[in-house]
């Protein structure tokens, strides 16, 4: 399905049903399409709700993860969004975190990571990105996947062009390094809020290990694996990442 993009002063995002919104997050290399799956079923039951990052456009001092937590605190502000249900893979996953922790004032209602960064991940290599080379960029996002096959033309082709773009390039290894940097560790302790962790068993970018981690520090939180998963859960395996989302979501509604 192909959903509006709305604009609203400088933000643009997906907003689809309603009811308590359910915010989601996406990574480096992320499209719509990485939530295709989430926002078809949960537009029934939720306000779905994916404001597209400016990855490529923050000036480079705010090209970081706080510098896009800032812009999501300021979205969430901006639409006046109340009761929130926030969701975020890879990359997303991090800037949610820092967004929380920054702002412990703000109306979230529950945390859900999958595959997020913050602890530990394993990037591209040193040589990436390389540019021009659409074989090596093929097999680097084949390796997000348990499934090869997830990697379609289409989804290479976008992260191809990304690479080919070299002002997107510096972009993308500002916002790699500062992921790196920006490890937050002990300071997990301080998320309160009910959180729910969804890791692929078969995950080379963020290991079993590091789902295993985020739920040691952040207190309330607890952890689910999907196997032959790899980065990705809610776009390689929606239909379990739903199974495992809805219910978690659905006890919160009233309280």
């Amino acid at each position: 399905m192909v959903y509006e993009i709305k604009t609203q002063g400088k933000f643009k995002f997906i907003e689809e049903g309603e009811g308590e919104p359910l915010v989601l997050l996406h990574g480096l290399f992320g499209a719509m399409s990485n939530f295709g799956g989430l926002i078809d079923y949960f537009r029934h039951y939720n306000k779905v709700v994916v404001p597209i990052l400016p990855l490529f456009d923050l000036n480079i001092l705010d090209t970081s993860v706080s510098g896009l937590a800032k812009y999501v605190h300021k979205f969430i502000e901006t639409m006046g969004y109340t009761n929130v249900h926030l969701l975020g893979n890879s990359l997303g996953g991090h800037v949610g975190l820092v967004y929380l922790l920054k702002h412990p004032e703000a109306h979230t209602k529950s945390l859900t990571l999958t595959g997020s960064s913050g602890l530990f991940e394993n990037g591209m290599g040193e040589t990436y990105p390389k540019r021009g080379d659409y074989e090596y960029i093929r097999k680097k996002t084949e390796l997000t996947f348990y499934d090869p096959a997830m990697a379609t033309k289409e989804l290479v082709d976008e992260v191809f062009d990304i690479t080919t773009n070299r002002l997107k390039v510096i972009k993308i290894i500002t916002l790699a390094k500062s992921a790196i940097r920006h490890n937050l560790g002990e300071e997990l302790r301080d998320i309160k809020i009910p959180t729910l962790l969804v890791w692929g068993l078969n995950d080379t970018v963020t290991p079993p290990m590091v789902g295993e981690e985020f739920k040691k520090l952040i207190p309330n939180s607890e952890l689910h694996f999907i196997d032959k998963c790899g980065h990705a859960p809610m776009m390689e395996r929606p239909d379990e990442f739903n199974k495992i989302l809805h219910p978690f979501l659905e006890k919160l509604k009233n309280q």
